[in-house]
């Protein structure tokens, strides 16, 4: 039963890619990317669709599914794997921690799957089992470049309610000088969304540590902030 609902799905997607919207949506990402090529309203469509067929089964089955998806290396597979995990976060369970870890360190490959997957299913994960913040500082310190972006991408959504400020500042402190643009930007983005509960506890963060802070985790950061603080943020 589950292979015919993932071979209907895949059956879709091809039906809908498009070689142009696939040339395109390549050239935004460094590294290789393999994408059917659609807009992202059409694979949520998609997603919506073929979830009504399977929020019934259990919370083992879905993530079977997802688990699928995400070995075909296809981005909107991974898209739609992320939303049906996300659909079931009521039925979290702290040994879950365990099935998106290994979902961050074995298929993801490049920034969009790592931002759709650990924005929603990790950071709704975190929000009701905040003591795996402990797990994400490991993540922090990882060789894998996704890895260490996952852990600061995850707090994106508690960061903008002001949660775990320490925790963020923890795992800032980890990646600070990291010499890879997309965890500079991870962890900076990760601060400019602190930033909006609590604004002036970033901007003295920043302060203190700006000498050793690359130029662009420091302008991701200060990016929500008025002129002034970022202007005294830039200054050299």
């Amino acid at each position: 039963m589950n292979n015919s609902i993932i071979t209907t799905l895949r059956r879709e997607l091809k039906q809908n890619a498009d070689e142009t919207i696939k040339k395109s949506g390549e050239r935004f990402f460094k590294e290789e990317v393999k994408m059917y090529g659609m807009k992202s309203a059409t694979a949520t469509g998609i997603s919506k669709k073929y979830f009504k067929s399977i929020k019934d089964k259990t919370k083992a089955e879905i993530f079977t599914l997802c688990d699928d998806l995400w070995q075909s290396g296809y981005m909107e597979e991974s898209f739609i794997a992320c939303n049906w995990s996300y659909n079931i976060l009521k039925q979290y369970e702290p040994e879950d921690f365990k099935i998106f870890e290994k979902w961050v360190k074995k298929y993801v490959s490049n920034w969009a799957s790592c931002d759709t997957l650990c924005n929603h299913t990790v950071g709704a994960f975190i929000e009701k089992y905040p003591e795996y913040i402990a797990e994400l500082k490991k993540w922090a310190k990882s060789d894998n470049r996704w890895v260490r972006r996952a852990a600061a991408v995850s707090l994106i959504i508690p960061a903008r309610e002001g949660r775990f400020l320490k925790d963020i500042f923890e795992i800032a402190d980890i990646m600070l000088s990291d010499q890879d643009d997309l965890v500079q930007k991870g962890y900076g983005w990760m601060l400019k969304s602190a930033s909006q509960a609590h604004q002036k506890e970033v901007f003295d963060y920043i302060i203190k540590n700006k000498s050793l802070m690359p130029r662009t985790s420091l302008r991701y950061a200060i990016e929500k902030m008025p002129k002034e603080l970022k202007a005294k943020a830039m200054e050299k």
